[in-house]
């Protein structure tokens, strides 16, 4: 549909930059699509813009979109996870269709960076250990999202790569904060 109507859908997203934003951006650029971004002064408010139809798309958290969906006010399209979600198993990735996708929220635990070693590997032991409980995750499901934990390693890893993506993101799309 975006193909077959450049520049005429709209999607709804918070402050300039904001998560919801960039996802979107990026699905533009790796689509080819032209779709009007339409900022809104918080998340609620993209959501309640996209509820009323002011806008055709948005990407945000699943926990404030699945009660909308559930409701029949809105209808849920894809995950934006490299793989299927345990929260909406029905859901196909977008990464289905536009194979590379992926745009995921990020909560991480960090140290000042002369923390020892031996501090950091035990604190992220403790972290571990308390993510496998399931009332923990249970909670985290309903709050709309899912545990993943890692090695310090692997999170250094991965923020080095986001950086990278979003930086060339901005660039490419000339996102500038307001």
């Amino acid at each position: 549909m975006a193909r077959a109507r450049p520049g005429e859908l709209n999607y709804s997203s918070s402050q300039a930059g904001g998560s919801g934003h960039l996802a979107v951006e990026l699905f533009k650029s790796m689509a080819g699509v032209n779709i009007v971004w339409v900022p809104y002064k918080g998340t609620a408010a993209a959501v309640t813009g996209l509820v009323d139809g002011e806008a055709q798309l948005t990407i945000t958290d699943m926990g404030l979109v699945m009660p909308h969906a559930t409701s029949g006010r809105l209808r849920a399209l894809a995950v934006t996870s490299a793989t299927p979600s345990a929260l909406a198993p029905q859901l196909p990735t977008v990464a289905a269709a536009l194979p590379g996708y992926e745009s995921v929220g990020r909560t991480a635990m960090f140290a000042p960076a002369k923390t020892s070693a031996a501090i950091i590997n035990r604190l992220n032991q403790e972290v571990e250990r308390l993510l496998a409980r399931e009332d923990v995750k249970e909670k985290v499901a309903n709050a709309g999202s899912e545990v993943a934990g890692s090695s310090p390693e692997q999170l250094a890893s991965i923020i080095k790569s986001d950086i990278a993506r979003t930086s060339k993101l901005i660039k490419d799309a000339g996102i500038t904060l307001d």
